[in-house]
């Protein structure tokens, strides 16, 4: 299992397009993958799951993968929060 924390950095949060972007990233690798926000984990392959986190700029999530290609996914969705969702 990869654990790593990141923290949402762009000003507008994690709202509806970068969640939906997070889905649609984390559902291209097979492995499961898991946010865990203030002791609460979700499904992060679900944008219900995601959306239902509204984590403002500024929140630390910790992103919890296990699979085949965890690894690779680490890299793209670690990546993917560090440039703010490639947002400003």
């Amino acid at each position: 299992m990869i654990v790593h924390e990141v923290i949402v950095k762009n000003r507008a949060g994690l709202h509806t397009r970068p969640a939906a972007a997070v889905v649609k990233l984390a559902s291209r690798f097979k492995s499961d993958f898991f946010i865990e926000m203030q002791g609460v984990e979700i499904n992060a392959k679900s944008i219900i799951g995601v959306m239902s986190l509204a984590a403002p700029k500024g929140t630390k999530l910790t992103l919890k993968l296990t699979g085949e290609d965890a690894d690779e996914a680490a890299r793209q969705l670690i990546e993917f929060f560090e440039q703010g969702f490639g947002e400003q």
